[in-house]
């Protein structure tokens, strides 16, 4: 058996990032040919784009900004030059969000993860992911039927219909919350209905806590996850390391500042923001607004790609102090005006019966001075006045919490 789905995951990653740099400039040309992409691109030449360093140039397109931008120019926001006939499926998500399937083998790219997770061809795969106007469900059926699978395509509920189908077809993979995947298991084990047939799973959409991962394989699965969105399709995933989630091919992943375009410190916890390949629909920069942190080196597994931490909570830590909103990108500007300073974090509390705010700086050169100036800013930035703490370098978490209201 092997261990990889195709050479491309084990290649030198500095041959990976010149290919996909060189790949880029063409990427950005297909983009620009949609009216939002040409506004927001407007003076970039995409010749000049084919470094990490020049992407991070390019401004950032927040997915929290696509209801918004849907609505105002049916169905893609102005995204996507193509018509809306050139995809093969065209699917919503709340929202509303417009999200197309292109008619590419594998056009959510989730081959490798079921890979990774032991899936291999002709095996038999129920699906229980939804069905119904959301992309769930055709990520996952698309995504095995391109490894070569055969998918039972039950969608999520009527666990008494799926077990006929279950012990029918006897399928050895299961693909769904992990959440659904106990419900499946307890209500068999109730009712004396045979699932022994499922022997792996790759699961995504909630939580997997280990407590949850311990007793799936107390009860002979061996389940894997995967991270992906609506958009995207997969985008990182586990292999049999389990050390970290590696970045799947053909995309560029970046981790940044939240509120910023500007990439974090490595190791440290971070946005992360997708550039996607496809020409036919390229997403540029999208900020998915979900937290993680690259990990070093490479995986054990032999799979030579990028590493991330997982899902690591949210990005967008926006929050309302005494009636006005105090965004990341204004605690993100306040460290742009004093170069002195490192990890910043605005603590929101209560005193009393008002809202109190207390930004906390890490520098090394603490002194009243440079803490009154930065009370200073902090005021001019968000209109709003509070206290100013500074502590010494790495006193501050390494979460990507920029806001944390405690109120």
């Amino acid at each position: 058996m092997t261990a990889h789905y195709d050479a491309l995951e084990t290649r030198e990653q500095a041959a990976r990032e010149v290919d996909l740099f060189a790949r880029l400039p063409g990427v950005l040309r297909s983009a620009m040919t949609a009216p939002a992409y040409a506004d927001r691109l407007k003076g970039v030449d995409p010749a000049t784009v084919t470094s990490r360093a020049a992407l991070a140039g390019l401004p950032v397109l927040r997915k929290s900004e696509l209801p918004a931008l849907h609505k105002a120019s049916m169905p893609f926001g102005g995204f996507v030059a193509a018509t809306p006939g050139s995809f093969a499926r065209l699917f919503t998500s709340p929202g509303p969000i417009f999200e197309p399937e292109g008619r590419q083998a594998d056009p959510w790219r989730g081959a490798r993860a079921l890979f990774a997770a032991g899936f291999r061809p002709d095996d038999i795969v129920l699906n229980t992911f939804s069905y119904h106007l959301t992309p769930g469900g055709f990520i996952f059926d698309a995504s095995a039927r391109a490894l070569g699978c055969a998918v039972i395509p039950a969608g999520p509920g009527n666990t008494d219909h799926q077990f006929e189908l279950i012990e029918a077809y006897r399928p050895v993979g299961y693909s769904g919350t992990p959440d659904f995947l106990k419900i499946l298991l307890d209500a068999a084990a109730s009712s004396g209905r045979d699932v022994s047939s499922i022997k792996r799973a790759l699961v995504s959409g909630a939580a997997f806590p280990p407590s949850l991962q311990a007793e799936i394989k107390a009860r002979g699965i061996d389940a894997y996850q995967a991270f992906g969105t609506a958009d995207l399709g997969i985008i990182a995933f586990e292999t049999s390391a389990r050390d970290g989630m590696v970045v799947n091919e053909d995309l560029i992943i970046e981790i940044v500042k939240p509120g910023t375009r500007d990439p974090v410190a490595p190791g440290d916890v971070g946005e992360i923001v997708v550039t996607s390949l496809d020409p036919h629909h390229p997403w540029i920069r999208l900020a998915l607004g979900d937290l993680t942190a690259a990990l070093p080196g490479t995986s054990p597994c032999g799979r030579t790609n990028m590493r991330i931490k997982g899902w690591m909570g949210r990005a967008d830590q926006t929050t309302k102090v005494k009636g006005m909103f105090v965004r990341p990108e204004q605690i993100a500007e306040i460290g742009k005006r004093h170069s002195a300073l490192g990890r910043l974090r605005l603590v929101v509390t209560r005193q009393g019966e008002a809202d109190a705010m207390t930004l906390k700086a890490e520098t090394a050169a603490a002194n009243d001075a440079l803490r009154e100036e930065i009370a200073g800013t902090l005021r001019a930035v968000t209109k709003l006045g509070g206290e100013v703490e500074l502590v010494r370098p790495g006193a501050l978490p390494n979460d990507g919490k920029v806001i944390a209201d405690e109120r």
